[in-house]
């Protein structure tokens, strides 16, 4: 699977929740997007990811 352009062997089949715990990226701080779907905060547990997943995390950034 590709993670923010990267390419990562990571197991098919964990969920976005898994993904980030795996990265040690707090879940209240990013969004998250899977194959161009923005994926609902509600969904991280349950939302399967495959080998082939384009996941992209966006980390909230403060400013002005």
């Amino acid at each position: 699977m590709f993670v923010n352009g990267e390419k990562m062997d990571l197991a098919s089949g964990m969920t976005v929740s898994q993904l980030l715990d795996k990265l040690n990226i707090n879940a209240e701080t990013v969004a998250v997007e899977v194959d161009l779907e923005l994926v609902d905060k509600e969904q991280y547990k349950s939302k399967k990811l495959s080998s082939s997943s384009k996941v992209e995390i966006i980390r909230y950034v403060g400013g002005g």
